[in-house]
């Protein structure tokens, strides 16, 4: 058993024990101030509660799990009559021998074991201290269920972020992969200057944002500008302007979440474009929202519906995942140039 279970159920003793010592004492005082009787207040409840306990652990442990969970209400209403009758019995038969003769001193008259209104009142007793305490424990047990499903479901959350951001970097790489093939088959110069700026993406992707859920946006600038300059080495003319408009230094944004736009960019930019002109601003806006916008220009023979793709719908994933509705997402065709406009919280560092 790991420390972890045993605090938990350390903890749960705990609370178990806390509340039978507190109901106790309610009932001690209650019943003790009402008669005017403390002692008799506490060898009373002495012997009740050492038969509430097990009533109401038989009752949550065995009866409800074996017969209500099973709809078998008919056998369940049977043996909690069974147990009712039993703890009357042993109820009776304590108070006798143990305080007095007279096994219900709280009523104006004396009472015989056995007698209607003796049992009535017993058996009344002991459904309102099994209510009471099945009630706090089944609040109890929903709210530690209620806390397990909210874990569970941001494991699950995280886990899929985490299985969309591994997505999107073989696909990075993958087409960078092509690119590089493109060129050695060109027998290019350029394919060492390609390698070379392929491994320091690497690097970034394999080391510096490993486990990570934010990082410095600075950090992600130049992964960015690493990335455009591997792209003007594949293509010729190609002219890529980068505009940081506002002071980025202390804040964060999600890894690998802003790329996947500028590779659209080149990708359904490029294609039969003697003149690809891409522009990427960065601004913040009145201090709370980080925006991102990327235009390129395109030919228009070519079909700007085709501007899909894994990378794309992978960002539209993680930003619902990460940030909710609490985030824009627009594309616009404008005569020859498509935009994407991405509006994200500013997340600064603590």
């Amino acid at each position: 058993m790991s420390i972890f279970e045993k605090i938990k159920i350390n903890t749960e003793f705990r609370n178990h024990f806390w509340f039978w010592i507190v109901f106790f004492l309610i009932n001690f005082l209650r019943w003790g101030s009402y008669f005017d009787d403390y002692l008799y207040s506490f060898k009373s409840n002495l012997i009740e509660f050492a038969l509430h306990i097990p009533f109401v652990y038989l009752n949550l442990l065995l009866l409800i799990p074996h017969y209500i969970v099973k709809f078998k209400y008919y056998q369940y209403t049977l043996a909690l009559f069974a147990s009712l009758a039993v703890i009357y019995i042993l109820k009776t038969a304590l108070t006798y021998y143990m305080i007095s003769e007279n096994i219900w001193p709280e009523a104006k008259e004396l009472y015989k074991p056995f007698d209607i209104n003796h049992i009535v009142a017993v058996t009344i007793g002991e459904i309102y201290v099994l209510s009471i305490a099945s009630s706090v424990f089944s609040t109890m047990n929903w709210l530690k269920e209620r806390d397990r499903n909210t874990i569970m479901k941001q494991n699950q959350s995280k886990m899929k972020l985490k299985y969309l951001k591994t997505q999107i970097q073989p696909h990075f790489f993958f087409n960078t992969l092509n690119n590089l093939y493109a060129l050695s088959l060109e027998s290019s110069k350029k394919v060492p200057d390609v390698i070379l700026k392929l491994s320091r993406l690497m690097e970034y992707v394999l080391y510096e944002i490993k486990g990570t859920q934010m990082v410095d946006l600075t950090k992600e600038i130049d992964y960015i500008q690493n990335y455009i300059e591997i792209e003007k080495l594949r293509f010729e003319h190609v002219d890529v302007a980068v505009n940081i408009e506002s002071n980025i230094d202390d804040i964060k944004i999600p890894p690998l979440l802003v790329i996947t736009l500028i590779e659209n960019a080149f990708k359904h930019g490029g294609p039969c474009n003697n003149n690809l002109r891409i522009k990427i601003n960065c601004k913040v806006i009145n201090k709370k929202i980080l925006q991102f916008e990327i235009l390129n220009n395109f030919v228009l023979s070519q079909n700007t519906n085709t501007k899909k793709g894994i990378g794309l719908s992978n960002t539209k994933k993680r930003l619902k995942l990460i940030f909710q509705n609490n985030f824009t997402l627009e594309k616009i065709v404008k005569f020859n140039y498509y935009i994407i406009r991405l509006q994200i919280p500013v997340q600064n560092e603590d």
